[in-house]
């Protein structure tokens, strides 16, 4: 039962032989793997001019925060340098979390990796939903 649940809603297996097919090439990888990127640029406007008013607000919490993010963002490219070091020819979270922690964690690496590009978008739709909702009735061109 669980098997014919998991295929209907996953799709069958595929062998080794047939996952060549299944990888996109240039014209269908750049606009849907590029939306990540696009959709965080387009909202994040708002953002970064809502963090001043809040750090006006909060500045004894401001400091320490602001020293933790430096700190997350230096492992960052440490952990990116010694990644791109081990795998020169590119190496995605898949193939590294499989080969250095095994093939289940490997595979959430994956899964979590398509659960984040779906969820850009849902936040990238309800960004762009909101934003329309702020504009004078008779849109962006006054009559």
């Amino acid at each position: 039962m669980k098997d014919k649940l998991l295929a209907f809603f996953l799709g069958r297996r595929l062998e080794d032989t047939e996952l060549s097919e299944e990888k996109f090439n240039v014209l269908w990888g750049i606009p849907i793997f590029a939306s990540d990127a696009i959709s965080s640029v387009s909202y994040a406007g708002e953002e970064i001019l809502l963090v001043p008013v809040l750090a006006m607000a909060a500045f004894r919490v401001f400091l320490p925060i602001v020293a933790a993010v430096i700190c997350l963002l230096g492992i960052l490219v440490f952990c990116y340098r010694q990644t791109i070091e081990a795998y020169p020819e590119g190496g995605g979270a898949y193939i590294v979390a499989s080969d250095n922690l095994g093939e289940k964690i490997g595979l959430i690496a994956g899964g979590s990796l398509i659960m984040d590009y779906i969820l850009t978008v849902a936040v990238s739709s309800c960004a762009g939903a909101a934003d329309m909702s702020r504009l004078p009735p008779q849109g962006f061109f006054p009559v």
